[in-house]
């Protein structure tokens, strides 16, 4: 049996490789395609899945792999002695966002970052200020990496994927730091939402997990929204619009009314924060014949998803009481829960990772999402998974940046987490 002293080992002999694994994974595309009904909803995320197992590989972990679904699998071997301990999760998705272009990301390192304005080479119209992004007030001095103006840059969440790297490589190289049965996994699909929709879970096969696809430097969320979306079709009454006087009944129109009459105050993205939820139309398709739109459901409470899915019909049908003679349809699906729900029960996962936080010299920043990650389903599924920072800021943006320094410190974290879980009882 292999005995260690658990003492803070944390950043000894650190090698950093963030900054290099994450621009070779920011130059890969992997753009998820939300109209797709394949899975992966582009097989270009494998290209990343790929060179994610021959890395670990070359790392000395032997059982790395990628199964048909595009999943990266990964295990660092307990070291304790404990065979008692707990199996740990650390998980990244590996798609990007399709609201902006993923293709022929240029990554830009900015040394020493000046507080000035940055302006992206290839569209000088697009320029990162402190202004629009407050966050960078706080990382003047550090190395950050901005895309060109012309795409996202990715580190959503290839960033969280550069720290998991980081890590393995840290822990493969000095073994001396004790640490329990970590699984890596890498997800595809999970900007539409599909992240987990063929995960195994007994290959998996872990106890606690934490995803690696928080913001700001010390935040650790374990509370998200839950989420429903709702699709509302109706039918108008077609005619020949030169003959259609007292006949026609678009249903294009009667959409758009119903769409006009949302609040424009509240109840909406644009117009709420905190643990405020909203009641958000993301498409509109269709004609005079049909037409459908289709809304997401956001709150902290589940139980209002019900309530605001009662009131958007309720307000739908005295929309069609100006057109009784239609009909309509009005569909709820459920798409993922507060992982808040879960995690009570398990305090000490966050707290852990709290306390990793303290001892890596960063101030802990306990947050709420206003949204969702693989973890709130994974949570869900049986593997509890509160969210801890990458520096990952401006997502699904041209202005997307992320710190260098944030990477390093994540790994910092995950390190000090790994001995922390090295003496769970």
């Amino acid at each position: 049996m292999i005995t260690f002293e658990f003492k803070q080992i944390c950043m000894k002999n650190y090698n950093s490789t963030v900054e290099n694994r994450f621009i070779k994974y920011a130059k890969i595309d992997t753009t998820a395609d939300p109209n797709s009904t394949s899975f992966p909803s582009s097989i270009i995320q494998k290209d990343l899945g790929k060179v994610l197992v021959e890395e670990l590989k070359e790392l000395g972990i032997e059982d790395a792999e990628m199964d048909e679904w595009g999943y990266v699998f990964a295990t660092i071997p307990n070291n304790t002695g404990n065979n008692g301990l707990p199996t740990i999760c650390f998980c990244s998705h590996m798609d990007t966002a399709p609201d902006c272009s993923g293709t022929n990301v240029k990554p830009i390192v900015h040394r020493k970052y000046d507080g000035k304005p940055i302006i992206l080479p290839d569209d000088n119209t697009q320029i990162i200020t402190t202004e629009q992004h407050p966050y960078l007030k706080e990382k003047i001095g550090d190395d950050l990496i901005t895309a060109s103006g012309l795409t996202l840059l990715g580190a959503d969440d290839k960033a969280g994927i550069a720290i998991i790297m980081d890590l393995a490589n840290h822990l493969m190289s000095n073994p001396e730091i004790p640490h329990p049965d970590i699984r890596i996994l890498f997800t595809p699909d999970e900007e539409v939402g599909r992240g987990v929709e063929h995960l195994d879970m007994d290959k998996l096969n872990a106890d606690f997990g934490y995803t690696l696809d928080g913001g700001t430097l010390g935040s650790l969320e374990d509370e998200s929204f839950s989420a429903d979306a709702v699709k509302i079709r109706v039918e108008g009454i077609t005619a020949h619009p030169g003959y259609a006087k007292g006949k026609l009944v678009s249903a294009m129109k009667v959409m758009s009314d119903f769409i006009s009459r949302l609040p424009k105050d509240s109840w909406s993205p644009e117009t709420t924060s905190g643990r405020e939820g909203f009641v958000h139309p993301v498409s509109i398709e269709g004609g005079m014949e049909e037409s459908t739109v289709t809304f997401i459901i956001r709150d902290h409470i589940t139980a209002k998803l019900t309530e605001y899915e009662t009131r958007l019909e309720d307000l739908f049908k005295a929309t069609l009481s100006n057109y009784p003679e239609l009909k309509y349809t009005f569909e709820v699906t459920e798409q993922y829960r507060n992982m808040k729900e879960i995690l009570v029960d398990v305090p000490f996962v966050s707290q852990y990772a709290l306390d990793a936080m303290s001892k890596a010299n960063i101030v802990p920043k306990p947050a709420i999402i206003r949204g969702g990650t693989d973890g709130s389903k994974l949570s869900f599924m049986g593997l509890p998974c509160p969210n801890i920072f990458t520096g990952e800021m401006a997502i699904h943006s041209r202005h997307e940046f992320v710190s260098i320094q944030d990477m390093e410190k994540a790994t910092a974290t995950l390190t000090e987490l790994v001995q922390i879980w090295a003496k769970h009882k």
